[in-house]
């Protein structure tokens, strides 16, 4: 993308927000940490603050001769969680002025902040066409979301996005974390067979749809003249009035409908996000409200 939506000012804003989630909430995606442990290997992980009872040998005597306070190493679990991103960079996510592709890219962020904050290993990867692609792949603490998740800014959307072929033939996991899936799901192609398959690997499903202000409240009227946002050979002449504005809403409820409904019916979570939502709108009041926060 042109703008740097990944920039100095975004993530101090993410550490605000993972420090306020930290303090209100008692546990990140409640569905995989209810008890989040740290194994006793070699890999060093993070560090917290030392309490009555811990382990004294892990113990940072380092860093208690230089901040005078006590911190104990963690190191990583073999059993770690595995989060995983997938972005859906069709071109229909850069409609308007890219303001879904640039959320798409906040959530995708800020997901994987929580996570690795919560010492899970990220991937985040892109849809395009029918197949996944890499953008980053198994990070582990911030040191490397720090140094990694500015590929983000790289991610260029154009053409079309076919979730369940790109997901169907790849390597998701087993029950080894959550798989999340950022898309406006304006589409007639397969998704549902995605949400099956992550579903019948035991992972934890999320599908965010990303939608602008247009789409949810257009306020366009009169003659108009459109283009197809994934096929730019097809447009569309038409007169936009009182009727036409009722039944595009008729569409979208039943498009909202058809992808948390289905979400519903398989135990996978599901959330709607205006590109114009802040992220603290968007994971501290929606998500708390959904439970995906605990």
């Amino acid at each position: 993308m042109e703008k740097n939506i990944i920039n100095e000012a975004f993530l101090q804003e993410v550490e605000t927000l993972q420090m306020l989630i930290k303090n209100n909430v008692a546990g990140l995606f409640g569905g995989n940490h209810q008890s989040k442990t740290y194994g006793s290997s070699c890999e060093f992980a993070d560090y917290r603050d030392y309490m009555a009872g811990d382990d004294v040998t892990k113990i940072d005597w380092n860093a208690l001769a230089r901040f005078d306070k006590l911190y104990l190493k963690l190191y990583l679990d073999e059993r770690q969680m595995h989060t995983r991103i997938y972005i859906d960079a069709s071109r229909s996510m850069a409609y308007g002025s890219a303001e879904k592709a640039e959320q798409a890219l906040r959530i995708a962020a800020t997901v994987a902040y929580l996570s690795v904050s919560e010492m899970d290993k990220v991937s985040i990867y892109v849809i395009r066409e029918g197949q996944v692609h890499d953008v980053i792949l198994g990070m582990v603490g911030k040191e490397a979301y720090y140094s990694t998740i500015n590929r983000l800014n790289d991610i260029s959307f154009d053409g079309d996005s076919y979730i369940s072929n790109a997901l169907l033939p790849e390597n998701v996991g087993y029950g080894d974390g959550m798989s999340v899936i950022i898309s406006d799901f304006l589409t007639d192609n397969n998704y549902e067979d995605a949400i099956d398959h992550l579903v019948g690997k035991r992972r934890h499903a999320f599908c965010v749809q990303v939608l602008s202000k247009e789409e949810l409240n257009p306020m366009t009227r009169g003659r108009v003249h459109f283009f197809d946002s994934e096929n730019a050979t097809k447009t569309y002449k038409k007169n936009i009035d009182r009727d036409i504005a009722k039944a595009y809403k008729v569409a979208l409820a039943y498009v909202k409908d058809r992808i948390s409904g289905y979400c519903a019916a398989r135990g996978a979570d599901y959330m709607l996000v205006s590109a114009e939502d802040s992220m603290g709108k968007v994971f501290f009041e929606n998500m708390v409200d959904m439970g995906v926060l605990k």
